[in-house]
């Protein structure tokens, strides 16, 4: 069997497909060799999330496996806003805002596109949205889309209890467009994306077929949960992000060393380059041993966001600061000798050092008993801390069993 075809097994294996347009073409047109393919990625924010590691390491292992990616950051579709998944309209972004977004994001992308080297491409749709004459372009294509089934398509039949504006009614054919156009400039004959984009993308392949009679395929992957119910990367602190400066790689790191015991397996498959085989021996780990998967998890996908040195780095801090030991590796959090002296309120310094995302939540931290400094638990929500509790090297701060800071006191302003 093929690269080409083995990849489409591979990709079963491990959970990517939700559903295929036409599995049986596809196959076939895989064995003809290399086809390419694109996702897209809004930049609505400075920086991917974990949820986006899906496309991304699906579109990886089509490149692995040969085929030639293209990552498309929409820097025009950003302007209008996706509405599947949403309940209310997205907040309108700036042109200036949406570029400096998309720039910080396509380092993050080209990230997993190594394997194709050169062959990658990263396109903006801004350079064929923005110049559209849109009169026009609602003859030449708008013409071919079907109101009623648009309506019933599930990302807008969601939103249609709470309105769903005519900007982002038109998300579905501009994200067509976009399909035709990569289909046209670099014969690209599949898009890969979450299982909410089912119906955009195969608004694609019927617009390309309808406007060059030839035909292009759709798939889709699961839109992933934790076991407990919780959308993938999301945290008590909000957001695991693939930015280092949004989730520093010791609290990425954090994040998947403390998985819950069900998602080890289905995230070793989704979110790392190991073997089948050596994902089912370490899935196959029970009790205190299946510590040892999620190590071997939370260090494999480190290593892919932020390269081996910060995974290295973000497990070795991870063993000092919950082994007891701190030091210099875990992240740290100055505050100012005078806050101490004045006696700074914890609730405050958890906060600040980025353990809680508000004072209501640190407090409930607190409530909770989850709140630790040093080898004391504070127990009260008006506790304070002073000078004398943080020494010389540090002490840490631990919020839970997941999250740790190393407070550190820095004389002046």
């Amino acid at each position: 069997m093929s690269d080409s075809i083995e990849v489409l097994h591979e990709l079963h294996l491990r959970g990517f497909v939700r559903q295929i347009s036409d599995e049986t073409a596809l196959s076939a047109r895989l064995a003809q060799g290399p086809v390419t393919f694109y996702a897209g990625f809004d930049p609505t924010a400075a920086s991917l999330h974990v949820g986006s590691m899906i496309p991304l390491m699906a579109m990886a292992h089509l490149a692995r496996a040969g085929h030639r990616p293209i990552a498309l950051l929409g820097g025009g579709t950003a302007m209008v806003g996706d509405p599947s998944g949403r309940t209310e309209l997205r907040q309108m972004l700036t042109v200036e805002v949406i570029q400096e977004n998309r720039r910080s994001i396509e380092p993050q992308v080209r990230r997993f596109l190594v394997a194709a080297a050169d062959r990658a491409l990263v396109v903006d749709n801004a350079d064929w949205l923005v110049p559209l004459n849109y009169l026009g372009f609602l003859r030449d294509i708008g013409r071919h889309f079907s109101v009623n089934r648009m309506l019933a398509a599930e990302a807008y039949r969601q939103r249609l209890e709470k309105g769903l504006s005519f900007i982002e009614f038109n998300y579905q054919i501009l994200q067509a467009y976009d399909y035709l156009v990569l289909h046209r400039d670099y014969g690209c004959v599949l898009q890969v994306g979450g299982d909410d984009q089912w119906g955009n993308i195969l608004a694609g392949t019927d617009l390309i077929r309808r406007l060059h009679h030839t035909e292009t395929y759709a798939l889709t992957f699961p839109l992933i949960t934790t076991a407990a119910g919780a959308k993938m990367g999301k945290t008590a602190v909000g957001a695991v992000w693939l930015s280092a400066e949004r989730t520093s790689p010791f609290d990425f790191y954090q994040y998947f060393v403390n998985v819950d015991d069900r998602d080890v397996s289905r995230f070793l498959k989704l979110l790392t380059f190991l073997s089948m085989d050596e994902i089912g021996r370490l899935s196959a780990l029970e009790g205190a041993e299946l510590r040892v998967a999620k190590q071997a998890l939370a260090y494999e996908v480190t290593a892919i966001v932020h390269g081996q040195e910060a995974a290295e780095t973000a497990q070795n801090a991870a063993r000092a600061a919950f082994g007891g030991a701190g030091g210099e590796l875990v992240p740290t959090h100055e505050v100012v000798a005078s806050a101490l002296h004045a006696g700074l309120p914890t609730v405050d310094l958890v906060v600040a050092a980025g353990l809680a995302r508000s004072k209501n939540a640190a407090r409930r931290l607190v409530e909770q008993g989850g709140i630790r400094l040093g080898s004391r638990k504070v127990t009260s929500v008006d506790d304070t801390v002073g000078p004398d509790e943080i020494v010389a090297d540090g002490t840490l701060l631990h919020a839970g069993k997941k999250h740790v800071r190393r407070i550190v006191v820095r004389e002046t302003d």
